[in-house]
């Protein structure tokens, strides 16, 4: 990471988000790039068969499988906020963990982290009540995975208060408030759309630990991994020239599981 002697950082992309016939991300070209796959488990996004078929490539490429975790949202793709009861929502991410894992051993492989997804992964960042339902859930399934999240937020410390390791995140292609939140995605300019911004961004977040804000300011982020948004169109150009850009800063890109 950007606080040790060689900088390092890990490259994550959401995958596998499709459902039937219907295909969203470019599963093939960005396990190329990406060091671990944030892999849709069937509750935005995702079937058994398109689990297993992002699975069994991201073991062959040596590719670190997270479980992207969500509200039960096939129709607005987990982007629409949702009142779950605590116990259900533990539930729920317990049993999406479990699917992927199935299908990640099948392929010689494990589920090494877990990332919440949407709405669920921005209530998490001050919901005390729903992220500690996501940290049991990740208990729940039965390994003590690492939970990627943004830093200082609500999900870290149920995660730390449960014993499961946390991992700093960062986004190469979102907008930040000057409060380390996200922007809406509703707002103007919450998806940064310029891939040479992405790149400087990316390369600043990475050896520096910092990034604008949309206003201008500057935020300090503590990431251990950075997050290339697979559902944006070009996602996979996009990841290259960010890892790119990553090398010629002399950063070494490697999986932080």
């Amino acid at each position: 990471m950007w606080s040790t002697g060689r900088a390092s950082i890990d490259l994550n992309a959401d995958l596998g988000e499709g459902f039937g016939r219907w295909r969203l991300t470019d599963d093939d070209a960005l396990l190329s790039v990406v060091t671990s796959a944030n892999v849709a488990c069937g509750y935005h996004a995702g079937d058994a068969s398109t689990m297993r078929g992002v699975c069994a490539m991201a073991a062959e490429r040596g590719v670190a499988i997270g479980a992207q975790v969500s509200y039960r949202d096939l129709a607005g793709f987990g982007r629409r906020a949702m009142d779950i009861e605590p116990g259900d929502l533990a539930a729920d991410v317990a049993y999406q963990i479990g699917a992927l894992e199935v299908f990640a051993r099948a392929a010689g492989s494990r589920v090494s982290y877990v990332k919440p997804h949407g709405a669920l992964y921005n209530r998490v960042v001050t919901d005390e009540a729903q992220a500690e339902a996501v940290a049991e859930g990740v208990a729940l399934a039965g390994a003590r995975l690492p939970v990627l999240g943004l830093p200082g937020s609500a999900l870290h410390r149920a995660a730390a208060a449960a014993g499961l390791p946390v991992v700093g995140e960062a986004f190469a292609d979102r907008a930040y408030t000057e409060d380390g939140a996200l922007v809406p995605r509703r707002e103007p300019g919450a998806v940064i759309a310029d891939p040479d911004a992405v790149v400087r961004r990316s390369v600043g977040i990475a050896t520096e630990g910092r990034v604008t804000t949309h206003r201008g300011g500057t935020l300090a982020v503590r990431a251990r991994s950075l997050c290339v948004h697979g559902d944006t169109e070009g996602a996979a150009a996009l990841a290259r020239r960010v890892r790119e850009g990553l090398a010629a800063a002399g950063v070494a890109v490697e999986p932080f599981a």
